[in-house]
């Protein structure tokens, strides 16, 4: 069996960088704020390195951004990369703090090699900006060591893997402070050297606990590793080292968190209707702001159109020190309607579905109505004034064997003023009512009047004329 094994040796940092439109001299401080522990490519070229006091690093880069680590935090980012590593491969476990693990022999047929399959992932890494140092190992173990040390290869030769496991020293074989010091103590230097000790000797001489990490290395000891399962949900979070002020500032996160989104839903092949948008300011409550379209949506660019125009219609009341954005609802995708093979063909209900978000955007989500038919056969009561639902798709025309309506229905009846000129189709008759002492009894027909006016009228039981509508 294959394991494929990322190490993220700044995943802090590449998650704080990848949402700065402009690239800033940044550091992440270890949990008591005296040491650096990582430091982007601006502060290395100013001479700034990891374990250095932050005072020195201060001295060096007076603007210097400095962020403090923190484990939640890291242990979130972990998660989100391996959503879209679990996309690619099945078996995903994760081993915090910054690495994850995979299960790639089963791939390789799939992807047409391991190659291929180191190839899509380093792919993957470049459209996320994530910097990660890769492994292939036989065992769950020698791939995060290999990962960890930088001298990983593609390659599924078992004694290729095993001769650069030996040249390992035993500083990078994650061996306790104790343990390593003893084995120094018996003139051993290499993780080779301890390979070739007789396994009754090591247990021995040093811990039982010592063998089975040196055997789960090697692969004679079961390594079971829990697969790593995504939630049903999507929550996505940008972290700020400076407030952002201005509702534009936060467009560009925002535009990086709904394209993962859009790659996460056509992955799901899936649709939503609601995002949940969560500002955080430094001193004041959370603005909270419900983003929901016309229909199931997945595009990224309509999903940013949006929120956009709900951000001008509510400024910023505090300045923004991070955002998060989730999707709990998903819906089953559609094939669009009225599409041709070739997907030339424009899709009408995502026309519409795009039109009335915007509206509702920018004007409130009971600012629309729309007509509703309801069941009944007298014209006054056959339709109704209802709020727009995010279901509402566009309808086919009427069948042309059922009987013309005017485009203009008047309120209520009107008495006819003037006798027409032509009878140009009639009578069609409608009788109803009785259920709630409303009852009708009209003879309806298109009548042309002296204007050249198209009138839909009728007559009622007492012999009375009436005009009920236009037609264009």
């Amino acid at each position: 069996m294959l394991w494929l094994y990322l190490h993220f040796p700044h995943l802090l940092l590449d998650h704080l960088r990848r949402d700065r439109e402009n690239p800033q001299a940044m550091v992440i401080v270890e949990s008591t704020g005296q040491r650096v522990v990582q430091a982007c490519p601006e502060a290395r070229n100013q001479g700034i390195s990891a374990s250095m006091r932050l005072k020195t690093a201060i001295s060096l880069v007076p603007e210097l951004a400095i962020v403090r680590a923190e484990a939640d935090r890291e242990a979130r980012i972990l998660e989100d990369q391996a959503r879209w590593l679990y996309r690619y491969a099945a078996h995903i476990s994760l081993v915090p703090p910054d690495g994850l693990l995979a299960e790639v022999s089963s791939l390789q047929k799939l992807y047409g090699g391991l190659p291929a399959v180191w190839q899509t992932v380093e792919q993957a890494l470049n459209e996320h900006q994530l910097t990660a140092w890769a492994a292939i190992g036989h065992t769950p173990l020698s791939g995060r060591l290999l990962a960890r040390a930088g001298t990983g290869e593609y390659t599924a030769d078992k004694e290729h893997v095993l001769r650069a496991l030996k040249q390992m020293p035993l500083s990078a074989a994650e061996f306790d402070d104790k343990t390593s010091t003893r084995l120094q103590r018996l003139g051993l230097n290499t993780l080779g050297e301890v390979f070739a000790l007789p396994a009754p000797e090591l247990a021995r001489r040093l811990s039982p606990e010592t063998l089975a990490h040196v055997q789960k290395i090697q692969g004679t000891r079961p390594d079971p590793r829990s697969p790593w399962q995504p939630p049903h949900t999507f929550r996505q979070q940008a972290d700020f080292i400076q407030e952002i002020e201005h509702s534009q500032g936060l467009l560009f996160p925002l535009q990086r968190i709904l394209s993962e989104l859009e790659e996460d839903l056509c992955w799901r092949q899936q649709d939503t209707d609601t995002l949940f948008l969560v500002l955080r300011h430094r001193h004041e409550e959370d603005t909270r702001l419900r983003i929901r379209t016309a229909g199931p949506e997945h595009r990224s660019e309509s999903f940013l159109d949006l929120i956009r125009l709900r951000l001008e219609q509510k400024p910023l009341r505090a300045p923004v020190i991070s955002l998060a954005l989730s999707v709990r609802r998903f819906l089953g995708r559609e094939a669009p309607a009225g599409q041709d093979l070739l997907g030339e063909t424009q899709d009408l209900n995502e026309a519409w579905h795009t039109l009335i978000s915007r509206l509702q955007a920018r004007l409130g989500e009971l600012s629309l109505t729309r007509l509703s038919p309801q069941a009944d056969h007298r014209p006054e009561h056959a339709w109704s004034a209802t709020p727009v639902q995010q279901s509402h798709r566009i309808r086919q025309a009427i069948p042309a064997h059922f009987p013309r309506r005017p485009l203009w229905l008047l309120k209520g009846p009107q008495p006819l003023a003037e006798q027409p000129v032509a009878w140009l189709s009639g009578p069609e008759r409608i009788s109803g009512g009785w259920w709630d002492s409303q009852r009708v009894m009209r003879d309806y027909y298109i009548a042309q009047l002296k204007s050249g006016q198209l009138a839909w009228v009728f007559r009622d039981v007492q012999e009375g004329w009436f005009v009920h509508g236009w037609f264009g």
